[in-house]
């Protein structure tokens, strides 16, 4: 017994092994002759969650000071009112400058007060870190720990199973890391959000109307025509970029064109501080990937509700013997412009047979799309007809796959057992009282 056991354990720890050697499935990545610089890009389609391009999106990387985006997240689910006061203290701003970082102008207003508003725009605009210290602290009520840890229980609300934070700021920290899928993920919530979209979208912001006001400036120059130059591209609307030596450049984009919305993601594009060689990579990779996008992809329907799928075995039905099945709705999908009709197919997740009675857009099964033998979505496929039931059928089906049963088969063999030993028993009983009686 004890043999047995070691031996299970041995199967056990094998297999487990091999689960975690297994490679996970990349994600669909449509052919793309754009020039990378960045170590993790992905593309998404706004409209459908649809990727369309993805390169290491589950590496973790150092998000510098994307970081914000959660940030933000926690500050404006703490306040009902954006236009809430909050006091600026020397002492926060001595922090921003003890822990080595920047301000951006937030340190002006020492002993006068902002709102929650116009600190947003300190935090999302500008490189520095006033603003996000003022917030962090406010909403953590001094303890930046406290702001930590409801930025990390966000994360894990929102399905981040890679991302862990240690500061607001984005300081370099082996244990403070994220993916691309997980930014996305936190930037599209982010986007449901008020203001969000407008700060992230804004290139200048005044605290407040005098003539001495300094401005928030955006350091995105994708949309800034004024002070972007080469780098402005017309269609992007916001949100964020980030830049350490650790990280590199970092970069989380959209822009908006003809109808369709796109978000680029690019962590870990070359920057050396000690180099004066450090073009704006991630901007000039997301303004090239969002042309490719809005230039070669387009919403496709290779198929529609009526177009046949697969056949599927029915039992039990009174005059047919299989169903034709087609798309629950619409296939209605991201495909590039030149895809041929080869290059979608649509297989069913289950082909074992069903029962009638089915009625005309019943779902029968689901089935997976792909595109050059890559999985991209799932569709539910119907009947295409009603099937109705055979009574004789389904009581000649019901009964025979009782009688084929393996359970009805053990009781068979049971009571055939019990029948022996009966017959056995009863035999030995018998024998015994006639030894008795002819004694």
């Amino acid at each position: 017994m004890k043999r047995f056991i070691r031996i299970l354990s041995l199967c056990i720890v094998i297999v487990f092994a091999v689960c975690l050697t297994v490679v996970p499935s990349s994600a669909l990545s449509f052919d793309c002759d754009v020039q990378q610089y960045s170590d993790t890009l992905l593309m998404v389609n706004l409209d459908t969650d649809m990727e369309v391009f993805a390169k290491e999106a589950d590496v973790k990387r150092d998000p510098t000071s994307l970081t914000k985006i959660m940030d933000y997240i926690i500050v404006a689910e703490h306040y009902d009112d954006f236009d809430t006061r909050i006091e600026i203290k020397q002492n926060l701003i001595d922090r921003v400058y003890d822990l080595d970082m920047t301000c951006s102008g937030v340190d002006n207003y020492v002993g006068s007060s902002l709102s929650v508003t116009d600190l947003l725009y300190a935090m999302m605009l500008p490189a520095g870190q006033d603003g996000t210290m003022v917030l962090a602290d406010a909403v953590g009520e001094g303890d930046l720990n406290k702001f930590v840890d409801l930025m990390n229980e966000k994360a894990k609300e929102l399905g981040c199973e890679d991302t862990h934070f240690t500061d607001p700021f984005g300081n370099h920290n082996e244990d403070q890391y994220t993916t691309a899928h997980d930014l996305y993920k936190i930037t599209k919530f982010a986007m449901g959000l008020p203001m969000f979209s407008k700060i992230c979208g804004s290139t200048t912001y005044y605290a407040d109307d005098s003539d001495e006001a300094e401005p928030f400036i955006t350091t995105n120059w994708l949309i800034d025509s004024a002070r972007g130059g080469e780098y402005n591209y017309v269609y992007a609307t916001g949100i964020k970029n980030a830049t350490s030596q650790q990280a590199g450049r970092c970069l989380v984009a959209t822009a908006v064109c003809d109808g369709y919305a796109y978000m680029c993601v690019c962590l870990h594009a070359p920057y050396d501080e000690n180099s004066d060689e450090n073009d704006q990579w991630c901007m000039i990779e997301a303004a090239d990937m969002f042309r490719w996008a809005f230039l070669g992809l387009a919403f496709q329907t290779p198929a529609t509700k009526d177009t046949p799928v697969c056949e599927q075995a029915v039992d039990h039905a009174w005059d047919t013997k299989s169903i034709l099945l087609t798309p629950e709705y619409d296939l209605n999908v991201i495909l590039p412009y030149n895809y041929s009709e080869g290059d979608v197919k649509i297989v069913p997740d289950n082909t074992d047979p069903v029962s009638a009675p089915i009625k005309k857009g019943d779902v029968v099964t689901t089935a997976t799309v792909y595109y050059r033998d890559e999985p991209f979505t799932s569709i539910n496929l119907v009947s295409s007809q009603d099937v109705g039931v055979s009574p004789i059928l389904f009581f000649t089906d019901t009964v025979g796959g009782i009688l084929s049963s393996p359970w009805f088969l053990i009781a068979v063999g049971l009571i055939v057992v019990i029948f022996i030993v009966y017959v056995s028993v009863s035999s030995s009983y018998a024998k015994k009282r006639r030894d008795r009686r002819s004694k």
